[in-house]
């Protein structure tokens, strides 16, 4: 089966890598090089940096609006596309043009999570589980019918964690729906349209932490960070990312009862931050400006920490 892949991210790398290595992928379209990191320099993306280095032709394209880009997909003369997060809408002219139409592989079990951000949506949620569906696209918004389902806890993943994990829950799935179209046999499911719910993208400073707020909620927003949108606060004067934090175990509960909201509280090498309704232990952070490190780390430089005369507060 000739295939042309779309996609962008590490997650669409992983899938494209699968697909290599069974199928013959003629093509790969992918957005431009751009300014990426702290360098500032000019960097592929994960999925073309893996085409290169199967030799498989690269298109960078933002819009098949173009004519000359829509000819040089036709030119590659697909059964079937495969979409991973491209993140570039698809015409109709694009969607009728493979046999076997076009595929995506989306991170979410459909019809829960349509949209942008399925993945940062289902940890915000409390979702207990998530998964990855095999969908035929077609013009609207991820409402086409799937043929393969694969799902796993969510658990204490964070966002990076739990997209790891999809990508090859995404690429075993995919291959399995590429054998069933390949037979003739593949059975497509429609989405219950009264189940539906949008993943809407991740706005900036929505992952922001603030006092007053509940300690799960908070903790579901430091698990659904990643590097694009990140949990921030303001700790003793100190602006700064959670990166990783955790609840409180049976012993640290006992002695948080009567903690003031937005307090800081140093105890046992430990650093925790008070909600509303109780604490999160911060294992990892990063001022701005600086590394990551422990939060035993963070607190050797806060003034007045071990005397529990620092609070903290939700960035302005």
């Amino acid at each position: 089966m000739r295939v042309v892949f779309m996609g962008t991210p590490q997650i669409a790398a992983v899938v494209l890598d699968y697909l290599c290595a069974q199928h013959e992928v003629v093509g790969v379209f992918t957005r431009p090089d751009a300014i990426r990191g702290r360098g500032k320099t000019l960097m592929s993306t994960p999925v073309k940096e893996l085409a290169v280095s199967h030799d498989i032709p690269v298109v960078e394209a933002t819009s098949f609006k173009d004519d000359a880009v829509f000819e040089q997909l036709c030119a590659f003369e697909p059964d079937v596309i495969c979409v991973v997060a491209f993140g570039v809408l698809l015409p109709k002219r694009v969607l009728d043009l493979p046999r076997y139409g076009c595929l995506n592989v989306h991170a979410s079990l459909l019809p829960r999570w349509r949209g942008a951000a399925p993945i940062q949506r289902a940890i915000l949620a409390g979702d207990v589980e998530t998964g990855i569906s095999i969908m035929r696209m077609e013009e609207g918004l991820d409402t086409g019918s799937y043929c393969v389902n694969r799902s796993l806890e969510i658990g204490d993943l964070t966002c990076d964690e739990l997209t790891d994990e999809l990508s090859y829950l995404g690429a075993s799935g995919l291959l399995v729906a590429l054998e069933h179209i390949e037979l003739g046999n593949v059975l497509w499911i429609d989405q219950d349209e009264s189940q539906v719910t949008y993943a809407h993208k991740i706005e900036k400073g929505e992952l922001d932490l603030s006092p007053e707020e509940s300690f799960e909620s908070a903790l579901r927003k430091v698990r659904a960070s990643d590097a694009s949108h990140t949990s921030r606060c303001v700790i003793g004067n100190r602006s700064c990312q959670i990166v990783r934090a955790r609840r409180l175990n049976e012993e640290e509960l006992s002695w948080f009862d009567a903690v003031q909201e937005g307090s800081v509280v140093y105890r046992a090498k430990q650093l925790y931050l008070v909600f509303s309704d109780g604490a999160l232990c911060v294992e990892t952070v990063k001022p701005d400006g600086k590394k990551e490190m422990t939060g035993q780390s963070f607190a050797a430089g806060l003034q007045g920490v071990k005397q529990g005369t620092v609070s903290w507060s939700g960035c302005q």
